[in-house]
């Protein structure tokens, strides 16, 4: 008995899935170095806002202020980078139920 297998199927799946890490990698790393820009544009801006303190009512409201700003960053930030995962899990999903057809 003779069986033919065919290896093109799966081989062009793993290239696929491979294609679709090196998109995730290339876009979290453009997405970290723009994190780390967002950050210290952020930083840079309250700094000089600190500047201009003047009594400890203003120094607390600055620090709430900022504290907040800085979560909603941070949160922005997190959620651009759970897109990208999320992209790409349905990305390797959609190759992944293509495999078991």
């Amino acid at each position: 008995m003779t069986m033919s297998v065919d290896f093109q199927k799966p081989f062009e799946a793993m290239q696929t899935l491979m294609n679709i890490q090196v998109a995730a990698i290339t876009k979290s790393v453009e997405q970290q170095k723009k994190t780390g820009e967002e950050l210290a544009a952020f930083f840079k801006v309250e700094v000089e806002k600190a500047k201009e303190l003047k009594s400890p009512e203003d120094v607390i409201k600055f620090n709430v202020d900022t504290n907040k700003a800085l979560f909603e960053l941070l949160k922005g930030q997190g959620e651009a980078f759970t897109a990208i995962a999320n992209e790409a899990r349905e990305a390797a999903t959609s190759e992944f139920s293509k495999l078991s057809k």
